[in-house]
């Protein structure tokens, strides 16, 4: 064998050898990569268990008005704008009011006639009346002709007519004021204007909205829970809600909940109607929030975290036990099912030791 052919065998199995060392240490530190770390374990205890569903609602007012002038007219004045706060009884536009003055005007002339007409009828009533107790007498009927009942004015009762005029100009002021009335546009709650559906000139009928006002310091939120989490939603729940873009939560309230869903052909949605407590003034017709329901709790429950039950079925489920050695399985009668943790209500006691998976 030439020298040649010797080095390169020797070479051969140095680089074997180095092969067989990189391998071995790969190997080893897969091995120990696979190290299995012990579950951690947690201890029984007690607090509060609760249970949590939650959505992103669309925020509203609780009530919006179409409000519309009382009368036809001429529009004379705009007070408002879509955005304005406004306050009960604030005057948010009006119309040309002279030809309705003008009524006004008429009408209490019309009842001042009618009214002393009234009197005029009644003096007459209690002179007439006079004369006929007089002629009644004796010597009076003696003395010469009298008076008889219905003569000469042998109409209807002079008095009841004149009553009768009154009343209808009396009425005739009540209508004539109640147009005039018409004529302004009043906000009947505090609330925002939405939208103003006209401008000075135009000319509106009554009846037809001209300002669209929300109750804004009334508001709630509508938003859309899945079946699976509608099930356990009913009203007086407390719910928490946070509008988009802001730090703050504020309380709410389940006040609906819609007895029909709706289906997007792959999901059914059942609508959920919440209030919220205490609105902020720059919470906005129309953010979007997001909304938690507590649909279950349990105070000073004896818990341990969901993570550590598994095989659930009913109201049953398995936990491990960690005493000592080998940890053995044991079968746990639970309660509510919390997002963090679940009240175990039977198999365990305060202070036991059970293994929480990942």
């Amino acid at each position: 064998m030439s020298r040649k052919t010797g080095r390169n065998g020797r070479r051969i199995g140095a680089l074997l050898v180095v092969a067989g060392a990189v391998a071995a240490g790969i190997i080893l530190a897969v091995q120990r990569n696979h190290t299995v770390t012990p579950a951690p374990t947690v201890v029984a205890d007690r607090g509060e268990v609760t249970r949590v569903v939650a959505t992103t609602g669309t925020v509203e007012p609780a009530a919006t008005l179409g409000l519309a002038f009382g009368v036809n007219g001429t529009v004379a004045s705009v007070s408002v704008r879509p955005g304005n706060r406004v306050t009960k009884g604030q005057a948010l536009a009006a119309l040309d009011g002279a030809g309705a003055a003008d009524d006004v005007t008429d009408a209490e002339a019309a009842l001042s006639e009618a009214q002393s007409r009234l009197t005029e009828a009644r003096s007459v009533s209690v002179s007439t009346t006079a004369s006929a107790t007089a002629c009644a007498r004796p010597k009076a009927a003696a003395a010469g002709p009298c008076a008889t009942r219905g003569y000469p004015d042998t109409g209807g009762d002079p008095v009841l007519t004149a009553e009768q005029q009154v009343h209808r100009a009396a009425h005739r002021v009540e209508e004539a004021e109640e147009a005039l009335k018409g004529t302004t546009l009043k906000a009947p709650i505090a609330g925002t204007v939405l939208a103003v559906e006209g401008s000075v000139g135009d000319h509106v009928q009554r009846g037809s909205t001209f300002v669209s006002l929300a109750d804004t310091y009334a508001m709630r939120v509508r938003a859309a829970f899945p079946e699976a989490d509608a099930v356990a939603l009913e009203t007086g729940q407390s719910a928490t809600i946070t509008p988009a873009g802001s730090d703050g939560t504020y309380a709410g309230e389940v006040v609906q909940v819609d007895p029909v869903g709706t289906s997007d052909g792959t999901l059914v949605r059942y609508g959920v109607l919440l209030s919220v407590a205490h609105p902020p003034s720059d919470l906005l017709v129309g953010q979007s929030a997001q909304v938690e329901v507590r649909t279950g709790q349990v105070d000073s429950a004896l818990r341990v975290p969901s993570t550590a039950v598994h095989d659930v079925s009913g109201d049953s489920g398995t936990v491990l036990m960690r005493s000592g050695g080998k940890p053995v399985e044991r079968t746990v009668t639970l309660g509510l099912r919390g997002d963090e943790y679940t009240e175990i209500t039977g198999g365990l006691i305060e202070g036991d030791q059970v293994v929480r998976f990942r």
